[in-house]
């Protein structure tokens, strides 16, 4: 796990590197302080040697000032690495985001994929900026101080025998306790992403019900949930240090006692037991720092695990069939579609469903609500795949082209009109970057988006805030369109698009489709008869099958559905 994660490090491994060799120098050098400390002690101070005593003084002062200098660098060094794996995991993420399909998409949750972008990779990049310079100081002051420690008096040095098991007994008894929490934690924070994300999305919905009291409470119990999540992972981790204390004053003493004992004997100087002492606190400092590196590292694991899950996720959807043809005009034919979202589920969204549209063709989709209108139109540009049967463009199979070709030649207009942060331009060019103002003049005539554009504050340059919440439905159903319009598509899919505008703005519109892109087919779902009396043919889908396909005369006369739905709009209606 660690290797994968670290392997996105890339082009900063050079300032791991750095800061590796900055921390070697910087622990070698804090070694050479308490030897010098020792020497000035045995023979400066006990014969009185003024000069000594200043030389010695000197040099534990340059060490100090070199260690200094190289500290402040590998904590820089340390710092461009961290950030740099998190911004090229970040990215990694993101490219791998951006090719899942809609049932990729399904096996997460927004809320988890932003925490899996922003809290874990910071958790792993935390660890690399905090934990590098304990990581490569620990086992070196071990390694060095331990040796030294033996060579002034093996005798205290068996001290640690007894000490270190006992340290790393209870270091692995709290990474074993601790790691299942910090998951928790992690989708615990999932929640509370969650919790906020539909509170902030939907809160016109919340005012306009006067439901703030009971969003404040649903987010106080996932508020909740992380504090005792966290609670209890912070509350196992912390116990290191305690522990490692423990040790370490029993330690101390353990040595001062014997320490005391051989200096009574004349077997050990002063000087020697106070520069064993040092190297003593030097160890168990570094054994201290190791294990806050292991609980670091804890974390991290868990972190690395689920931005793992979402860079390894399989795309269900690829290009593995596809050939190098594109879409020539438009042709769409359905053979036996059979569709559900996922494999394990019992019931079909779509059953058995046949037809065939031409070239240039408008055909409307009518249905009662959840007759899977919507997954139908969604299958044409392979935003899911058929379970059973075949979707065909031109007589080809749509697998057979690569997606970014057949999304190119096929625009839908969603259900849920988006708008992007920028201005009306930039929104429109989301459509084709490169189009000309003629071209977006006549995208937006067609749209009937000229019978507002100038009323608009800046006209094309107006600001558009996040989810365009400063122009009405109608100017978003009117914005998207033009910017479907703009793609020059060989299939225009209308998904309830014009829902939010008058009848007679529809008829405009529709109007402008026929008369200015008569080659283009169109596809319209609409739940009102009167937006697509007018198609070549209706498709009638009544729980996930094709219940009838003829003209308004045809289908009037003769499909019973459509008599209702009819009958049901016909008070008050102009039909």
């Amino acid at each position: 796990m660690l290797r994968r994660i670290f392997s996105y490090m890339k082009q900063y491994k050079k300032y791991a590197y750095l800061a590796l060799f900055c921390i070697a120098v910087e622990v070698v050098l804090e070694l050479m302080v308490p030897l010098i400390m020792a020497d000035l002690i045995d023979t400066g101070v006990a014969n009185a040697d003024e000069m000594y005593i200043y030389k010695k003084g000197i040099q534990m002062v340059c060490c100090a000032a070199a260690a200094l200098f190289f500290g402040i660098g590998s904590s820089r060094f340390s710092a461009l690495a961290g950030q740099g794996l998190g911004a090229n995991l970040r990215k990694a993420e993101y490219e791998k985001l951006q090719s899942y399909s809609f049932t990729n998409i399904d096996h997460f949750r927004v809320s988890s994929l932003v925490t899996r972008l922003t809290s874990d990779v910071t958790n792993i990049q935390n660890s690399v900026s905090t934990g590098m310079r304990p990581f490569g100081r620990s086992p070196v002051m071990l390694i060095f101080a331990t040796g030294i420690a033996f060579s002034i008096n093996s005798k205290l040095a068996l001290v640690f025998f007894v000490a270190l098991p006992v340290l790393a007994i209870l270091l692995v008894a709290i990474i074993l306790n601790v790691r299942p929490l910090y998951s928790k934690m992690q989708s615990a924070i999932d929640l509370l992403n969650r919790t906020i994300q539909e509170n902030l999305t939907a809160v016109r919905v919340v005012k306009s019900y006067v439901r703030g009291d009971y969003e404040t409470a649903k987010f106080e119990e996932a508020n909740l949930n992380l504090k005792n999540e966290s609670e209890k992972a912070f509350g196992i981790s912390v116990l290191n240090m305690p522990s490692f204390q423990f040790v370490m004053y029993g330690t101390i003493l353990a040595l001062l006692l014997f320490g005391g004992h051989l200096v009574n004997r004349g077997q050990l100087k002063i000087g020697e037991l106070t520069g064993f002492l040092s190297y003593v606190l030097l160890i168990l400092n570094s054994l201290m720092m190791m294990s806050n590196v292991f609980l670091m590292m804890t974390r991290s694991l868990a972190s690395g695990a689920r931005i793992v899950e979402v860079i390894d996720e399989k795309i269900d959807m690829t290009d593995e069939s596809a050939e190098d043809i594109s879409v020539e005009k438009g042709g769409i034919e359905f053979e036996n579609v059979w569709f559900k979202y996922k494999k394990e589920a019992k019931e079909y969204v779509l059953s058995d469903v046949s037809f065939k549209i031409e070239p240039g063709q408008t055909v409307g989709i009518i249905g009662q609500t959840g007759s899977a209108k919507t997954t139908l139109v969604q299958l044409i540009p392979r935003l899911y795949d058929v379970t059973q049967g075949t979707v065909k463009i031109d007589g080809v199979d749509v697998r057979k082209y690569p997606m970014k070709h057949l999304r190119d030649a096929v625009s839908v207009v969603l259900q849920k009109n988006t708008l992007f942060s920028g201005t009306v331009l930039s929104n429109l060019k989301w459509g084709d970057d490169n189009a000309s103002m003629e071209e977006i003049d006549k995208a937006c005539h067609i749209a009937c988006v000229d019978e507002f554009i100038d009323r608009l504050p800046d006209g094309y340059m107006t600001k558009i805030e996040q989810g365009g919440v400063n122009v009405s439905g109608g100017q978003k159903q009117r914005l998207c369109i033009a910017r479907a319009i703009l793609k020059k598509p060989k299939v225009l899919i209308l998904d309830d698009s014009t829902s939010a505008v008058d009848t007679a703005t529809e008829a405009k519109i529709r109007e402008g489709l026929a008369k200015e892109l008569p080659d283009m087919t169109k596809i319209i779902i609409a739940q009102r008869i009167s937006s697509v009396r007018h198609a070549d043919q209706i498709i009638i889908l009544d729980k996930g099958r094709v219940n009838g396909i003829g003209t308004h005369e045809s289908l009037l006369a003769e499909n019973t559905i459509y008599q209702e739905i009819y009958e049901s709009q016909k008070e008050g209606a102009d039909l």
